[in-house]
């Protein structure tokens, strides 16, 4: 498998892939080869069947504490590349580029790199699987992607600024469930 260069597309909708997943399967085999101890997340709308969206593959790469320089020494290797958009990600929770050719089809590739501690590994995955889980959670998301689409933005950092905002009132729901149960538990005890 071969990382290609880089090359970010304009922002736009692309209806689910079904071949994604297979990329992606790939793409966490060869990393976890090129070092055991990271664990790798398919996550973004890619993971998501059905669920339309950029066209890229969004991998989570969890690394172990201590071991962030093993982790973007592996993806180096593979061929990936620092982001060199604007705003790109502090050095210290990166984010890896790449585009990798499958099926006569280029995919933009996204390797968060994040540590094992950090609660975003969990909101992250909780995300993907409520979105999997919940097809009007899913609708919804493709819905305010297209919505952000049709007001003309086709920069991908402000593409990524305007959804966030659905992202973060979805994960209040995960916090504000977290906070419930605590309070059952705390009141039965």
């Amino acid at each position: 498998m071969t990382i290609l260069e880089y090359n970010q597309p304009a922002a736009a909708y692309h209806d689910y892939d079904p071949q994604a997943p297979v990329v992606a399967q790939m793409l966490v085999e060869a990393i976890s080869d090129r070092n055991s101890s990271l664990r790798v997340e398919h996550v973004g709308s890619s993971s998501v069947p059905g669920c339309g969206g950029k066209g890229y593959i969004d991998l989570l790469v969890i690394y172990p504490e201590g071991q962030l320089e093993a982790a973007k020494l592996a993806l180096a290797e593979l061929g990936f590349q620092r982001q060199s958009s604007r705003d790109p990600f502090p050095e210290d929770r990166p984010m890896r580029v790449g585009n990798i050719e499958h099926a006569g089809q280029v995919y933009p590739v996204h390797a968060h790199v994040v540590a094992s501690s950090s609660p975003e590994v969990d909101e992250m995955i909780w995300f993907r699987d409520r979105l999997r889980s919940d097809q009007n959670a899913q609708r919804a998301y493709e819905s305010e992607k297209r919505r952000i689409l049709e007001e003309g933005v086709v920069d991908g950092v402000d593409y990524a600024e305007k959804k966030g905002a659905f992202v973060k009132s979805t994960l209040a729901e995960r916090t504000a469930s977290i906070s419930g149960t605590r309070e059952e538990s705390q009141t039965s005890t």
